[in-house]
């Protein structure tokens, strides 16, 4: 055991690497060149190096605020190596989360990118002493001139790192308000990408697309960390993925690996493959005929395919429930998708599948040495919490002694907070979360996350929520404007009430719609137009707390 533990930290994992992968490309900024594992590992000893100076010791916290680029992975890791402890910024937090994070982690330094220093404030935090432009890591407003990054510098000090050290703290941005710091170890991280293999295995000739953000757990661990254990190269764009800077990037790249969130394969079938489909009479007829619909689907994954550069073998989708009709098609087009679930909490993965086994709506079976159990399942449904227990399952909730007990019970089971069932082979399928979940005055349970997805089908929908309002159920729906205007651009810029009639014509439409495909206590009983984008969190999912 104590070996497995020593084993399980970045250094051990990455010096592993090194030694069968020194020479392989390690990571890069779209349209450079990748540097090698070993350039990576000198560029890592060089930033531990100015640390050092700066007199950054062992469990000391530095913090990230930075756009995914390859210099952060060599900030995580020199950090992490020398036992410090990283403190990971997701880039769209408030300049007042973002203090509050500082302050509350008692970070001492900070890297950050250019474009997000104007979110840091004079007055930071009472134990920030220097912050470090990422990009080049020079010290602002530095009085000692002495101390600057020397790229063939090496450490003065040799660290002796544990699996129970702490290796990160990540604040989450939830659905349901405060954000918490979450303490994970390196066991915990490093378990977990250990395991992924177990999922889908990867070698070195691996190419990974990131277009998530780091300091997300999910990406960190599974887009980072696991293709570091295998020597694969990871790409950046440094940029916002946006179809002007994707596009190209996917016909040079040709990666094999990609992770994302439902929202954006849900946006690509809505925006590129669905109008397709609708725009021809005789190919929207021929799409209730299953045999005829199955071929037209392979054709369009086929050219699916080719817009991501025609060699991806694993798309990883992950962050929240996927769209049945998206999935649907995603298995009849054969195009490699595979559903995960975790949490930050469990650093994150806990089940997952590969694209020869996935299962429409299943997030697939536990993974190795991970334990799930449904806790006091309803009789009839089989439906109840997911617990969880095993080696990812984060130490506590930092500074929160009370509401670490609340989640993490001492026989080691964590709470997640999610409902969901098995079927016979033990795949698990998440039902919602136990927060969100509506109790009827009958005892009936309504799950506002399915009547959504249904929403979310339905034309020119961007994004809904349903809510319990003193009873009643209501939607609050975020039409695309852009889309209705297009389809009536022959109309004059005065008829702008004719745009108004239409989305009063739809909010009405969307609720016989869903209320046709939905049981009685589940029905809908006011559509509210919802002007704004809702505002999500770093996995596109609407931060429902603020809205409720």
């Amino acid at each position: 055991m104590m070996e497995e533990i020593e084993y399980l930290t970045f250094p051990a994992l990455f010096a592993e690497t090194i030694r069968k992968n020194g020479n392989r490309p390690a990571m890069a900024l779209f349209g450079e060149n990748p540097m090698t594992y070993y350039e990576l590992d000198q560029k890592i000893k060089a930033v531990i190096a100015l640390l050092e100076k700066l007199g950054i010791q062992k469990d000391d916290k530095i913090a990230i605020l930075s756009a995914s680029m390859p210099n952060w992975g060599v900030c995580y890791y020199a950090i992490t190596f020398m036992g410090a402890v990283v403190v990971p910024i997701l880039p769209d937090f408030h300049p007042s989360e973002i203090r509050n994070i500082l302050e509350h982690s008692e970070t001492k330094v900070i890297f950050v990118s250019d474009g997000l220093r104007s979110k840091l404030n004079e007055n930071n935090s009472n134990h920030l002493l220097f912050k470090i432009k990422i990009e080049d890591f020079s010290i602002f407003d530095l009085v000692n001139q002495d101390i600057v990054f020397i790229p063939d510098a090496e450490p003065n000090m040799q660290y002796n790192i544990t699996g129970d050290d702490l290796a990160a703290i990540i604040y989450t941005s939830g659905t349901t308000g405060k954000s918490k710091g979450v303490m994970l170890t390196h066991r915990n991280i490093c378990f977990t990408a250990s395991m992924s293999a177990r999922v889908h295995e990867i070698n070195e000739e691996d190419r990974f697309l990131s277009i998530l953000p780091l300091s997300h757990t999910y990406e960190n661990t599974i887009g980072l960390i696991f293709p570091m254990t295998k020597g694969a190269c990871i790409y950046y764009l440094g940029k916002m993925p946006t179809p002007s800077v994707l596009l190209p990037a996917l016909k040079v790249i040709k990666p094999t690996i990609m992770l994302t969130v439902p929202m954006i394969i849900e946006k690509i079938f809505r925006t590129q493959i669905k109008p397709k489909f609708s725009s021809n009479l005789i190919l929207r007829l021929s799409l209730h005929i299953p045999f005829i619909r199955r071929k037209i689907n392979v054709l369009a994954g086929n050219k699916l395919m080719e817009t991501f550069g025609g060699e991806l073998r694993f798309f990883g989708i992950g962050g929240a429930k996927l769209n049945k009709t998206v999935e649907k098609f995603l298995i009849e087009a054969k195009f490699p998708y595979a559903i995960g679930y975790g949490l930050t909490e469990t650093s994150p993965l806990l089940a997952g599948t590969n694209p020869q086994k996935a299962r429409l709506q299943s997030t697939g079976p536990a993974i190795e040495k991970i334990e799930l159990k449904i806790y006091k399942p309803d009789e009839k449904t089989g439906e109840g919490e997911i617990w969880a227990r095993g080696p990812n399952v984060m130490k506590g909730y930092y500074k929160e002694p009370g509401l670490t007990e609340e989640i993490l019970l001492p026989d080691g089971w964590l709470r997640t907070g999610d409902l969901g069932m098995f079927d016979k082979d033990r795949y698990l399928y998440i039902k919602g979360r136990l927060k969100n979940m509506i109790v009827r005055s009958g005892g009936e349970n309504i799950f506002p996350e399915e009547i959504e997805s249904l929403m979310n089908n339905f034309r020119h929908v961007v994004d809904s929520l349903v809510l319990d309002q003193k009873g009643r159920l209501v939607a609050l729906v975020h039409f695309n404007l852009e889309e209705i205007r297009e389809k009536h651009h022959h109309l004059k810029e005065e008829n702008a009430d004719y745009i108004e009639n239409e989305l009063e014509k739809l909010r009405l439409e969307l609720q016989i719609y869903v209320n046709h495909k939905v049981n009685k206590f589940s029905q809908i009983q006011e559509v509210i137009l919802q002007p704004e984008p809702f505002e999500k969190t770093a996995t596109l999912k609407i931060k429902r707390y603020l809205y409720s």
